[in-house]
């Protein structure tokens, strides 16, 4: 199945201060392709939803991801590993009426997940974008995706997200996100 703009929400799960640098790349590839499915997700009218892990220990949403944040997409703060077990993020997700998840974060072994699990196990299209998802060991990344998989998740990447979400090339809204990628 493709993505659809019309049906879909991004989460963006724990890209944190103090949790990026423990990635195995610094979190850099996350953090960037994170950051350009919420630009071309703002693009589109697509909702996002962001969760922080325990800020008071991990901090709050790296500053490159926090300035596409604004004041328009609260943080939803959690202890939660899974974010469907947490009640504010599920009311905002319910509340955005959409039926497929697409999902960035870290740590792919943990909260990404677990919110992929649990997302698929309440019927939602689950696709988590593997180039924007992190973790300590690129083993972990490895067996999280395994696992998504075969539960019925899709693995993805962020090119594949932005142009399922396009459609087709020759419009306005391909030549803003097309700047995006090159």
């Amino acid at each position: 199945m493709l993505i659809d703009r019309n049906e879909s929400a991004l989460i963006v799960v724990d890209i944190q201060e103090r949790l990026a640098p423990a990635m195995h790349d610094g979190g850099e590839e996350a953090i960037h392709n994170s950051g350009v499915l919420m630009q071309g997700a703002a693009r589109l009218g697509i909702p996002v939803l962001v969760s922080e892990q325990y800020p008071r220990g991990l901090l709050h949403t790296v500053p490159a991801l926090k300035e596409l944040m604004g004041n328009d997409i609260p943080a939803i703060e959690k202890t939660e590993f899974a974010c469907p077990r947490n009640a504010s993020f599920m009311e905002k997700f319910q509340a955005t009426g959409r039926k497929q998840a697409i999902v960035t974060g870290m740590e792919a072994h943990i909260c990404v997940l677990q919110t992929a699990m649990q997302l698929i196990e309440q019927d939602v299209d689950v696709f988590v974008v593997a180039d924007a998802v992190a973790s300590r060991t690129r083993a972990s990344m490895d067996h999280a995706f395994t696992r998504i998989d075969r539960a019925g998740g899709a693995i993805v990447t962020t090119e594949m997200v932005i142009f399922e979400w396009l459609e087709k090339a020759g419009t306005d809204e391909f030549k803003a996100l097309q700047k995006l990628i090159a």
